[in-house]
């Protein structure tokens, strides 16, 4: 068998085995190498400069690709989309809240909006704090 094919099959293994483990980001990287040094191969490389391009370019691809990736899984409050992204928001009350619902401005926007705390009632023109989303509804304390 073909050293290009030896490799091609570690690469495929390797990339199989990053999906299989998510959040990692490990294999992937060391996949690439592999796709490089069945290039390599393909070009008729001997064994011992396969394997030194294999081991630099994982080392390289560790170094520059995984720092990257493990910087995005950790993705901060302020980048957070959707609902998620208006927990922990300010608003402003303009209907009046109760345990029965009422109308919050959050971020130009008017949502309904229950009193996360079902004693508490907020007046209209009063700052409140967007605990949870439930729906459509803000769930709010002052």
């Amino acid at each position: 068998m073909s050293g290009w094919v030896v490799w091609a099959i570690v690469a495929v293994g390797l990339a199989v085995g990053e999906i299989l483990t998510p959040g990692m980001f490990f294999l992937g990287p060391v996949a690439l190498a592999a796709v490089l040094a069945a290039v390599v191969a393909a070009f008729g490389a001997g064994l011992g400069i396969e394997l030194a391009i294999f081991i630099a370019a994982a080392i390289a691809s560790l170094a520059f690709l995984r720092p990257i990736a493990r910087a995005h899984l950790r993705m901060p409050a302020r980048l957070r989309t959707g609902t998620a992204a208006l927990v922990g928001a300010h608003g402003v009350v303009v209907e009046r809240i109760d345990r029965h619902g009422g109308r919050v401005k959050i971020g130009g926007e008017v949502w309904t909006a229950r009193a996360f705390d079902e004693a508490q009632v907020i007046e209209p023109g009063e700052q409140v704090d967007v605990v949870k989303i439930e729906g459509a509804t803000a769930l709010v304390y002052q």
